[in-house]
């Protein structure tokens, strides 16, 4: 699947906060996945896909990559975006944190 369209919202806070944006993508022009998330965790920037609370308080993904191939492709755009917008506002470009096999 390719990735045709990324929209980010970022987010502007008083206190350092790990979200650091928000993200929509298209795939292939015809299906769109919102909500996905801008982390800035342990070992780097990633991409949290879409979650939902359960009833026992656990989050669970309710849209995910099967693949690595597509999970990492999804990560590299959404990071490469956002590093648009750094750039633009004179902020340090960040690199995505490593994908686990």
């Amino acid at each position: 699947m390719k990735i045709t369209d990324v929209r980010l919202r970022t987010v502007k806070s008083e206190e350092e906060t790990k979200l650091k944006a928000y993200a929509d993508i298209t795939l292939e022009g015809c299906f769109v996945i919102h909500g996905l998330k801008i982390i800035d965790g342990q070992k780097g920037m990633f991409v949290a896909m879409p979650s939902r609370k359960m009833p026992d308080g656990e989050y669970k993904d309710i849209a995910h990559p099967i693949t690595l191939d597509l999970r990492k492709e999804i990560t590299n755009t959404v990071i490469s975006k956002y590093n648009e917008i750094l750039k633009a506002e004179g902020e340090t470009q960040v690199e995505p944190a490593p994908i686990e096999e």
